[in-house]
């Protein structure tokens, strides 16, 4: 079972894309937090960098992105907490388990380690950074399944993007999506995607149940 991180794991979206929307309505951009969910949600920060460029229409200015991670970073050592429902989740799956996440490997060891959850995935954390492509490219769960030793039609994702729905529906493998906070659209996205939509973290467990 490949999870991905942000979102899934640690309820990091919440509070990194709402920095982003601030940091990026500063730069003359009017943009919501609903923005930065729609646009950037699920692909990591070198596609959200173009992303936000081509909205501006010119470069970003000199050391905003250092400045915007390092705003991120005080806010989740501020803020973070795990998913609500996951450690119980994860306390009652019984397929082996690891990440496969666009988020760098030191951000990982941030947020993981910040909310408890680092010492359940040691050894079995793969980042988009070891990999040629990121979301929606199926590039980070194939490189997942060859590391577990996994069949990735044998594989199953959370995942709580349609960006990373699309790239485990590309590798082959069944799609499970989370969407937070029931939000219709969200949820519609998810679907869409591919996946199989849950908005709560407990039926996790009894949704694979339900697909073995």
């Amino acid at each position: 079972m490949i999870f991905d991180c942000d979102g899934v794991l640690v309820d990091s979206d919440r509070i990194s894309l709402r920095i982003q929307a601030e940091r990026i309505t500063a730069l003359g951009l009017p943009t919501t937090y609903e923005d930065c969910v729609r646009e950037f949600l699920g692909i990591g920060m070198p596609a959200t960098l173009r992303g936000i460029e081509e909205r501006l229409g010119r470069p970003l200015p000199e050391g905003w992105e250092g400045e915007l991670e390092a705003a991120v970073r005080d806010a989740f050592r501020r803020e973070l907490e795990p998913v609500p429902g996951i450690v119980e989740a994860l306390d009652q799956i019984p397929l082996r388990t690891c990440i496969a996440s666009s988020g760098s490997h030191e951000k990982m060891t941030l947020t993981l380690g910040l909310t408890g959850l680092y010492e359940r995935f040691a050894g079995r954390i793969f980042s988009a950074e070891e990999v040629e492509r990121g979301k929606p490219d199926p590039d980070i769960f194939f490189y997942a399944a060859e590391r577990m030793g996994a069949i990735p039609e044998r594989c199953v994702v959370v995942e709580d993007s349609p960006w990373g729905v699309a790239a485990a529906v590309a590798a082959g493998m069944s799609a499970f999506g989370y969407a937070a906070d029931a939000e219709p659209r969200a949820a519609t996205a998810l679907g869409d995607a591919g996946a199989i939509v849950f908005t709560e973290m407990a039926a996790l467990p009894r949704l694979l149940a339900d697909a073995a």
